[in-house]
């Protein structure tokens, strides 16, 4: 007998929706439950997702409030003397310095020194300083010096180049200058301050010409003048004469660096304030007002109801435990005993707002800035108690991470329910479609049977067939 390709194909009937209705039957209800389990861990991951993401923008903040730098900070605020001349100055102060005004007058520039040759030693670049060669030793102050070896025939040309590259060089730059009649070397030294000059040694004769003293004692034939001369900076700080070897003057206002750009013209003087970093400060603290109120929106947002944590004990427990890390007493404050003292208040949403129900912050930077940062990254401060809270629940073990964990670990198992549940459908079809074929085939078969038998019986004499 021909092979049934298709249920109902032999009996003729629709046995193909009885085995679809049959598999839908047991398919469709676990496959909808399936879909909403799915549904509503990916809402869930989701929310925990967005708790987190903002525990741990939170997080970043709470770790700049709890570096005692971010409120040691000091700004100089310089007013400069209004000729076009440009800067007379520029400061960096240190977090140690007491604020205060200054007038700083910049008498001298520091200087190095500049040393040409004489008239008439060279009239040109060509010229050789040595026919036998030899070195010349170059110092300037008590630790800068270096040798440098010259060949024999060297011509200035090649002295200079000698001298520019020499690896050994601490900061002397030579150049040539013709004058149209004659060359004349010239050296400059960058080490500057009094008694700094630049001194040029040799130990060969011949060199003498290229040195500021012979070899055999004496001058050599290459002086610097008295405006050349490597000289001191002078400022007067309030009207204090303050000296020293370089522009760069530390601690002539003690914790600050001072650096002269420029001689003062008439007396001119820049005018400095340094002050407390206030701004940076209130920038931080209301990022942390703005990042802190953003927790709390969250938390009440995605355990509303409706939502997948709505009276999640998880989230019940973050949300009290905010206010009561919010309300830690404060220790070695000055006159803060809580967050509140500073100007930060609670609305009875729980959202944070500057207030100034006990004073505001701008009257308490005003009057204890130092505190505030002492209020928030001292031992006993704000920050270092939501440090601890915050890592519970956003670090790699924390409490949020370990959720996101159990639910992606969730969703695999569920993805893996799928493919387990499809394989018994496709089992449960198979069994199907063997069980009806059997029938098709059994039903095809006494169809037939029937067909031959009514035309047998048809056949025999005497046989009516009843008319209806």
């Amino acid at each position: 007998m021909p092979l049934i390709t298709s249920a109902g194909i032999g009996s003729g009937l629709d046995l193909e929706s009885i085995i679809q209705a049959s598999v839908d039957a047991e398919d469709v209800p676990k496959m909808n439950a399936f879909v909403k389990k799915e549904e509503s861990l990916k809402v869930e991951l989701s929310a925990v997702g967005e708790i987190k993401g903002a525990l741990s923008k939170l997080q970043d903040t709470i770790e700049e409030l709890a570096d005692p730098d971010n409120f040691n900070k000091r700004i100089a605020n310089i007013t400069q003397p209004t000729s076009d001349d440009g800067d007379l100055i520029s400061v960096s102060p240190t977090s140690n310095i007491t604020p205060g005004d200054f007038n700083i007058e910049v008498v001298e520039l520091a200087q190095g020194s500049r040393a040409v040759s004489n008239d008439g030693l060279f009239t040109s670049t060509d010229d050789v300083v040595t026919a036998s060669g030899g070195t010349l030793s170059f110092a300037a102050g008590a630790d800068k010096s270096f040798d440098l070896t010259i060949d024999a025939g060297a011509t200035l040309a090649e002295l200079r180049d000698a001298i520019n590259d020499s690896d050994d060089n601490f900061g002397v730059t030579a150049n040539i200058i013709n004058t149209g009649t004659e060359a004349k070397l010239v050296l400059t030294s960058t080490v500057s301050g009094t008694g700094n000059d630049l001194v040029i040694t040799n130990d060969n004769a011949e060199l003498d010409n290229v040195s500021t003293v012979a070899n055999a004692g004496g001058a050599g034939g290459i002086g610097i003048s008295a405006e050349n001369q490597a000289q001191d900076a002078v400022i007067k700080v309030d009207g204090i004469e303050i000296t020293n070897d370089t522009n760069t003057f530390k601690d002539a206002v003690q914790d600050m660096t001072i650096v002269a750009k420029r001689q003062s013209v008439d007396g001119e003087t820049a005018k400095l304030a340094v002050e407390y970093d206030r701004e940076s400060a209130t920038k931080l603290i209301d990022e942390f007002i703005a990042n802190y109120n953003n927790v709390i929106g969250q938390l009440g947002f995605q355990s509303r109801v409706g939502k997948p944590l709505n009276s999640d004990a998880t989230i019940r427990s973050l949300s009290a435990q905010l206010v009561n890390t919010l309300s830690t007493n404060l220790t070695d404050a000055g006159p803060f005993e809580s967050i509140f003292d500073i100007g930060i208040g609670v609305k009875k949403d729980g959202y944070l707002e500057k207030s100034s129900l006990v004073r505001s912050l701008n009257t308490a930077m005003d009057e204890n800035f130092d505190d505030i940062g002492k209020a928030f990254a001292g031992e006993g401060g704000l920050a270092k108690q939501f440090e601890t809270l915050l890592g519970n629940y956003v670090d790699s073990d924390g409490i949020m991470k370990q959720r996101e964990s159990n639910l992606n670990t969730q969703i695999k198992d569920l993805e893996d329910d799928v493919i387990n549940h499809e394989f018994r459908m496709g089992e449960l079809e198979g069994r199907l479609r063997k069980q009806y074929s059997g029938l098709d085939v059994l039903l095809a078969q006494m169809q037939s049977t029937q067909t031959y038998l009514s035309a047998q019986l048809s056949s025999l004499p005497g046989f009516t067939r009843n008319k209806s």
